[in-house]
């Protein structure tokens, strides 16, 4: 199974898988549901888990890790594992700290992959969203750049084994990229990314500076009523992306994986179901043509599904821009 997997190399010549697994889940659904998916996952041959402080799940993700190293199907540098430094963390000397928590909750000596979860600094205490009397929420005043230099810190503390964002727009990676003294560029900047927002001129900007794109929602996202507008389009039943997997004989979500791979975005794909998980890992069984690609690229309309809208009056507020 793993050897089929592409492998997608960063910057710092480290190397991650081009398929992912995704961790993130609604509220309502149970945690436990999160170790058996996980399990699933690396059993079908899924050796890429990205999590994050704030999915509030990286016991259940550290669970499964655990069990599939104890019976022998993975040890624990076949995993690539992926966290992320949350809002309420930003300030310079709470960063090492976010990071040693997760270390902790996933049962894990270092992560893969570490990242700045999102631009906006949040008021530090235990809420993850931070919200005055009037349900607003609190944001914080950091510079970035300083936030960076503790991620370099925690590189070379052995804690992550590379770096980098997600969420950032080029403005703000321009800011990192020319930053006095910078040590270690980051590899990566994870992001919505999809056939409806296919974020080709980050994309080319990010290939111009050898920073890989990583592609979360690339099936459209799980729909929460949190953060996802209900009347927003069904990604999967878009009738073009239907076409195609008839064509290839695949499902609408294998298509929409297989775009990204072929466009040499590192791709996640979330899901706790079964067949599903077991499904999203043939992408590597099939290939797009050259008019598919074009077919798809014709999708998009630069449409979000997660805004991040309660942060939207924040400076460092991400979307704003173009890209």
């Amino acid at each position: 199974m793993n050897s089929k997997h592409q492998f997608v190399q960063l910057s710092d010549g480290h190397f991650i898988p081009g398929l992912g697994f995704g961790t993130y889940k609604p509220q309502e659904v149970p945690n436990s549901k999160t170790t058996e998916a996980t399990k699933i996952a690396i059993e079908v041959g899924f050796r890429h888990i990205d999590c994050a402080y704030a999915y509030e799940v990286e016991e259940e993700v550290g669970l499964a890790i655990r069990s599939k190293i104890e019976d022998g199907t993975v040890k624990r540098e076949d995993i690539f594992c992926t966290s992320k430094l949350w809002s309420t963390f930003l300030r310079p000397e709470l960063v090492q700290s976010c990071l040693e928590r997760s270390l902790k909750k996933l049962h894990l000596d270092y992560v893969d992959l570490y990242l700045i979860h999102f631009p906006v600094a949040l008021k530090p205490g235990e809420e993850l969203y931070p919200l005055d009397e009037n349900g607003k929420i609190i944001c914080d005043s950091v510079d970035l750049c300083a936030t960076w230099e503790i991620m370099e810190k925690c590189k070379d503390a052995g804690l992550a084994k590379s770096i980098g964002v997600s969420n950032f727009n080029r403005r703000q990676l321009e800011m990192i990229l020319n930053k006095p003294g910078l040590k270690y560029k980051p590899v990566c900047n994870q992001v919505e990314c999809h056939v409806y927002h296919n974020q080709r001129k980050l994309l080319d900007f990010c290939k111009s500076k050898d920073i890989v794109l990583i592609a979360y929602s690339a099936l459209g996202t799980q729909r929460e009523k949190r953060w996802v507008d209900q009347s927003s389009p069904v990604l999967l039943d878009d009738p073009v992306l239907g076409a195609l997997a008839k064509k290839h004989k695949r499902s609408p979500a294998l298509i929409a994986l297989r775009y990204q791979l072929q466009r040499g975005v590192v791709v996640l794909a979330q899901s706790l179901k079964e067949n599903e998980i077991k499904e999203n890992i043939q992408v590597f069984d099939f290939a797009l043509t050259e008019e598919d690609m074009k077919v798809l690229d014709g999708l998009n309309r630069n449409f979000r599904y997660v805004t991040f809208n309660l942060m939207a009056d924040d400076p460092n507020y991400p979307f704003a821009d173009e890209y």
